[in-house]
Parts: C-alpha cells; structure tokens; sequence
C-alpha cells in the first residue's frame, strides 16, 4: 500500500440489473494520496463501479457488498447522508461538463454553491472562496461566464474547481479528457495528479486509454464484462502483463513500425455472459478448461492478482 492508510475499500462488490449481475466480485483498496485507475473497454463495468461509491446508479439497480470509506460502510448510508458526502468528502468529474453544469447559472456561481450547500456559507464568503479556486487553477477570468461561452477545456476546468471546492478526500475522474485534444487532455491530467500528489487527497480515475494510466496511475484494475482480470502497480502491469486481455489491450497502444490490431469481437451482453471465463471467446490462448468454469481472482505475486488458467 502506498500512502499507510485505506480511504476506500470495495469488498464482494456486486450490481444486479434486471435479475442479471452485470458487476461481480469486486474487491479493492484506494490508499490516501494514490491514483487508482479503473480500465477497460465500453461495457466493461467501470463507470457503474465508481458511480455506485457515491450511490449516483438508479433505483432500478441493486447493489450488494460492502464499500468502507474512512471506517464506515457507505452502502448503508440513507440517501440524505450520501448527500452530504458528495462533494465534501468524494466528488466526481465526468466526461461531459455540459450534463453537469447548468447552462443558465453563471460557472463561478455554481462552484459557490458547493459552500452553500455544504457550509451554509452566505453567497459573498462562497464567492470569496470560488475566487481563490479559480485563481489557483489560473482560470479567474471566467468566473462571470457561463457554461456555453467556454471552451471543452475550460469546462473541464470548471468542474474540476467544483471537485475541489470542499477539499474532498476522494475524487473520482471518469473519463475526464475524452472529449478534448491531446493538449489539453495532458493540462488537464497533469493539475488533476498535482492536486492529488500534492494535496494529499486520493484519486479513482476511470479510462479506456492504457496510456493514460501508464502516465498517472500508481495501480490499476483492468476491467471486463463486470469482472476483474487483473490488478496491480502499473509498472508491473506494463511490464509482465498476464491476462490475455491485458496483453490485448497493451498491444493496441501504438508505437513506431507497429501493426495494431484490434482486439476481435465484442464485449458481451450482460445479459448473456459465456459460460466459463467471460473473455473466452476472444480469447486467442483459450483451452476447454476456459469455457466450463469461471476462474477465480488469485494473487500471483504481492500486490499482482489475475482471474485466468494460465496463472
């Protein structure tokens, strides 16, 4: 463990829709000041993953386990006090501002509101306090705008002040620069690890790109149909991958003279997972073992686990 002290564990984490179990299994740790990152390709159960820490998923789910957050199981918590969690405690930044940000409030004003809301600070002490944010974050010029009048960037930017404002323990980034180019994808990645790094919180980032994660992530936990296939520090990850889709996913991040190819078929239907291993039929080191049972997620080495025969 990195920082000495768990903020978040998930343990036997499971999400049922509609009588079929789309999330299984799922056990893991978020340490104070680590970047842990969720991967895998659409429908692989990431974003479900990081929405139900903060119970965002809606009724027509059912979620089962345990999520300890600072000593408590949150998943037990009634609605009102997830309430006063998001935001002070663990806040989210998603892959489009304009579904977040309303479009007919001003930006500064709705990040104020975080104070409001959770301090019952009157409006010119939250204003005073969102001045200082957005001047930490260089984007004081904004603070009157609003949401259509900016860039992608600049929204993102937005919402990452409002993450910030109650100085939460937690933040969770899913897919927070998809949208924007690859410069400022890297600005906006790069703030979000010094305010990590630097600040002592802990971070849950959520991505499809390998790449990102070998920039920013300390651990990681590779993702498919719902299921864990392997989790562990990133540069062992990089270096000895061991599940088939983790070698899969790596071979598709390109490089010079590479041929990349895709990873053949899709992810399954939730609601008609294979028997056996999800991933069996794309898997191209598949044996019959594969296809009559699931394997079961095992420790290989310290902090290295993998769900697979080959291991």
């Amino acid at each position: 463990m990195l920082g000495n002290e768990v903020l978040l564990q998930a343990q036997n984490l499971r999400i049922v829709y509609k009588n079929s179990t789309i999330i299984d299994d799922i056990n893991f740790y978020v340490d104070k000041g680590e970047i842990f990152s969720i991967v895998g390709e659409s429908g692989s159960g990431k974003t479900l993953t990081g929405l139900s820490i903060i119970n965002l998923l809606p009724d027509y789910f059912s979620i089962d386990g345990k999520l300890i957050f600072k000593g408590e199981n949150i998943l037990n918590f009634s609605l009102s006090q997830i309430q006063k969690i998001r935001g002070k405690h663990i806040s989210c930044i998603f892959q489009d501002p304009m579904v977040s940000l309303n479009p007919v409030i001003k930006v500064g004003y709705q990040v104020a509101e975080m104070f409001i809301y959770h301090y019952k600070l009157p409006k010119k002490e939250a204003m005073e306090k969102t001045n200082k944010i957005f001047n930490e974050l260089k984007i004081a010029h904004i603070i009157n705008n609003y949401p259509h009048q900016l860039s992608g960037g600049m929204r993102q930017r937005v919402m990452i002040a409002m993450a910030i404002a109650c100085e939460p323990e937690l933040i969770i980034a899913d897919e927070p620069t998809t949208a924007l180019d690859v410069t400022v994808q890297e600005e906006i990645l790069d703030l979000l690890y010094y305010l990590v790094k630097e600040k002592g919180r802990a971070m849950i980032l959520i991505t499809h790109d390998m790449n990102i994660l070998g920039e920013y992530a300390d651990r990681v936990m590779v993702m498919y149909a719902g299921r864990i296939m392997e989790m562990g520090h990133v540069e062992e990850i990089f270096k000895h991958p061991l599940h088939p889709y983790t070698k899969a996913l790596l071979d598709c991040l390109p490089a010079e003279g590479k041929k990349i190819e895709g990873i053949p078929g899709h992810v399954p239907n939730i609601k008609n997972l294979p028997h056996g291993c999800v991933f069996y039929p794309r898997c191209k080191y598949k044996s019959k073992e594969c296809s009559l049972e699931p394997p079961c997620l095992r420790e290989v080495s310290p902090g290295h686990l993998i769900r697979c025969f080959l291991h």
